[in-house]
C-alpha cells in the first residue's frame, strides 16, 4: 500500500488550501483531516510525510485539537518522518519540539510583502538550498517563533522576524512563518477571501493583490520538500 502525506488542516473551514493542490499536482497521495474540528486519523503508519496548515489559533491556546497536534508532531518526529508546517503550522512545530515557550505573541501583527534573506546554512538543506540571497514571501502573523533554540537551525530571516525559515536539528522537519502558497494566479482569491481580517490588521488588499508575483522561490521550497516526501513514500520514487 501507497504511504501518504497527512494533511492537517487548522482552520475553520475544509478549504484544502493551495498547498494540498500542490502536492496532488506532483501526484502524491494526500489525506485530509480536519484537526480544528478533532478530526484525526485513528493510526499514523499509513503516513510517510505530515504538512500542518496555518490556523487562527496561537500554538499556546488550550484547545483540545491543538494538544492532540502536539503529540502526534512528537510521534511522527520520533518516527524520522518529513513534517513541513507553515504559518501557525510552523508555531506548532517549535513548540512541540522545542518547548511552550518558543512561541510569543508580537507587539504587532508583521503582515505584507518582506524581503527574507537566506543564511548559510541554506548550502545543504533539503529545502532551502536553492533559495535566492533574499526573495520576497508574504507574511502574515501575530504570533512569532524565537529563534534562539539550540535545537533550531536558522535558514531565513526578515527584517521584522529572525526566524522566517527553520529545521529542527539535522532532521527532516520545517517550519515557514509565511505563505508560500501565495502565487501570481492565486493572489486574488487568496487575498479576496481574507479581505476583512486583512483590513482590520492595516492592510491594502488591492495593493497585495497587485505587488503578487509568480513566488518563485516559495514554490521551491514547496518543491523541494515534495522531492523529500517522495525519497520517503514508497511507489513516488
Amino acid at each position: 500500500m501507497k504511504q501518504k502525506i497527512l494533511f492537517l488542516l487548522n482552520g475553520p473551514s475544509r478549504d484544502t488550501a493551495l498547498i494540498g493542490t500542490h502536492f496532488e499536482n506532483a501526484n502524491l497521495d494526500v489525506d485530509y483531516y480536519w484537526a480544528y474540528n478533532n478530526e484525526f486519523p485513528d493510526r499514523l503508519d499509513r503516513y510517510g510525510a505530515v504538512f500542518l496548515s496555518g490556523s487562527p489559533h496561537g500554538a499556546y491556546d488550550d484547545v483540545e485539537f491543538i494538544h492532540k497536534e502536539h503529540d502526534l508532531v512528537r510521534t511522527v518526529a520520533s518516527r524520522g518522518l518529513p513534517i513541513l508546517g507553515v504559518c501557525y503550522g510552523s508555531q506548532l512545530l517549535a513548540s512541540a519540539l522545542c518547548g511552550f515557550d518558543q512561541v510569543f505573541r508580537r507587539s504587532s501583527c508583521d503582515v505584507g510583502y518582506h524581503n527574507l534573506s537566506r543564511s548559510n546554512e541554506t548550502r545543504n538543506d533539503a529545502i532551502a538550498k536553492d533559495l535566492a540571497p533574499t526573495f520576497p514571501m508574504f507574511v502574515w502573523h501575530n504570533d512569532e517563533v524565537r529563534s534562539d533554540h539550540p535545537d533550531m537551525v536558522i535558514l531565513a530571516s526578515s527584517e521584522n522576524c529572525p526566524n522566517q525559515i527553520w529545521r529542527y536539528k539535522d532532521k527532516k522537519i520545517w517550519g515557514i512563518q509565511g505563505h508560500p502558497e501565495v502565487t501570481k494566479n492565486a493572489a486574488a482569491n487568496w487575498f479576496g477571501n481574507r479581505r476583512d481580517r486583512l483590513e482590520k490588521d492595516g492592510v491594502d488588499v488591492d495593493e497585495l493583490i497587485f505587488r503578487a508575483d509568480n513566488a518563485s522561490n516559495s514554490k521551491t521550497l514547496l518543491s523541494n520538500f515534495t522531492k523529500v516526501c517522495r525519497t520517503e513514500l514508497p511507489g513516488h520514487g
